[in-house]
């Protein structure tokens, strides 16, 4: 959007408190769920203590967090390639429809395609039809799979 200031970087440790609270937020917004902080907490550290995991960005607005998408990498022996799983997306309200997540998918895209990826995958509610929208406005389509998960630890995804 015009006159509006978005950079977007990868995220460090001192990000750690920012990514809790956008996590928080997302899950109680999307999904009507509280989340336990210090979990929350320790697995946003271990990502960022383990680059070999995947990585955070953060999109700016003015030098303030506005949005973040968190990356997972997915083997495909088919491709012989990572797909780069696009997980814990958001952007805070305030920063809604201001390009927060268009400049945090450019900036993806181009990360991915540079390190030799086949492609980015993201799931998403099939209620939340709003970040579907956004979604396909922005050129991804809706995938031919159906995802299926069996929890092991008792909780949800």
């Amino acid at each position: 959007m015009k006159g509006v200031s978005i950079t977007v970087r990868k995220a460090t440790a001192a990000d750690r408190d920012t990514i809790v609270g956008h996590n928080i937020a997302m899950a109680h917004e999307t999904e009507g769920v509280e989340l336990e902080p210090d979990t929350v907490m320790r697995g946003v550290e271990e990502l960022l203590n383990r680059p070999e995991r995947g990585f955070y960005l953060l999109a700016e607005v003015g030098g303030s967090p506005a949005g973040q998408a968190m990356v997972t990498y997915e083997w495909s022996d088919w491709r012989c390639a990572d797909f780069w799983w696009l997980q814990s997306v958001y952007v805070r309200p305030e920063s809604r429809g201001k390009g927060v997540f268009t400049a945090l998918l450019s900036e993806l895209a181009k990360g991915a395609k540079e390190s030799g990826a086949c492609g980015l995958r993201l799931y998403v509610l099939e209620e939340n039809r709003g970040a579907r929208t956004t979604y396909e406005h922005l050129g991804m389509a809706p995938s031919r799979y159906v995802m299926y998960e069996h929890s092991l630890d008792g909780g949800e995804a």
